[in-house]
């Protein structure tokens, strides 16, 4: 049985690919005993994506199993990958970043000590000092989530493994969430919002590390983003309202917050938490129109 399924979804990277691929093949070669297969999901690429990985896929000392999805959306891309995966642990990772040459070896160990079912997020540096800081996740030591805590930002999909009973208990990414879909954001906080309510524990480990090279260097870039991620949180908390009392306790929080009118964790958003709460707002009636408009997918 395969050990390791790393997961990768991408799409019009033709250009720096090579480096995350190289990246895999590194840490593969620092792991020998360990049977691991990559799944290179080609998400619906107009540049020279595909043909980079058919030629780099060529005589790999491990699996390579190549997919093509060609209707945009992360979660749809990860679904098809997540079909294909025949590992005991499913990782995935993000394909503007690159693993540390132990990953594998290290993620195997992390995992060695933790009952399944168990989702464990790793740590993410920044992966080019002229980068923003942002889509990281610095703490070094490890870390359980409690159950009433919202599980996003606690780990992060561009470096986030679980144990495959794990895909079995909590389905599919909802694909209506994430990049490239009408919700923007939230697909892996949906995944463990619902991995949540079934008990499954959720943990954040630093021994295994990828760094980001997300590339986004310019106030506006950074403000797009999290008003992405507010919208996004804000449609899950439309969909699950109804069903889990921890929604309704977390938009209350989002509300008391702007009790600090000047604070917040991102300087370059003065007003930060109403500029959160703003586009929460905005996502909570987007998926409420959505659910109108099609009562049955909502």
């Amino acid at each position: 049985m395969i050990d390791i399924s790393l997961l990768i979804c991408t799409r019009n990277r033709s250009r720096s690919l090579a480096t995350l691929l190289a990246s895999v093949e590194a840490a593969a070669g620092q792991w020998p005993d360990g049977r691991i297969e990559l799944i290179l999901v080609d998400n619906g690429s107009t540049d020279a994506t595909a043909a980079v990985i058919r030629h780099w896929a060529t005589d790999r000392p491990f699996t390579v199993r190549l997919l093509s999805e060609p209707l945009p959306g992360l979660a749809r891309a990860r679904n098809m990958a997540l079909r294909a995966a025949r590992g005991r642990i499913v990782a995935m990772t993000d394909d503007d970043c690159v693993l540390h040459p132990d990953y594998f070896a290290r993620l195997a160990q992390v995992f060695a000590r933790q009952p399944a079912p168990v989702i464990i997020g790793g740590r993410i540096l920044l992966g080019d000092p002229d980068d923003l800081m942002l889509t990281v996740k610095l703490e070094d030591h490890p870390m359980i989530a409690e159950p009433g805590l919202f599980p996003g930002g606690f780990v992060m999909g561009a470096n986030l493994a679980f144990t495959v009973d794990v895909r079995h208990a909590v389905g599919p990414f909802d694909e209506r969430f994430g990049a490239g879909a009408p919700f923007r954001a939230a697909e892996d906080t949906d995944f463990l919002l619902r991995a949540q309510a079934l008990g499954i524990p959720i943990r954040y480990d630093p021994g295994f590390v990828v760094d980001h090279h997300h590339g986004r260097r310019h106030e506006e870039e950074a403000v797009a983003l999290l008003a992405g991620y507010g919208f996004g949180d804000g449609a899950l908390y439309a969909k699950h309202i109804r069903t889990d009392r921890r929604v309704r306790q977390w938009l209350a929080q989002d509300i008391r917050n702007l009790r600090d009118r000047f604070e917040g964790p991102v300087p370059i958003i003065r007003h930060f938490h109403a500029f959160r709460l703003r586009h929460v707002l905005a996502g909570l009636a987007a998926y409420a129109r959505a659910a109108l408009t099609s009562p049955r997918s909502a």
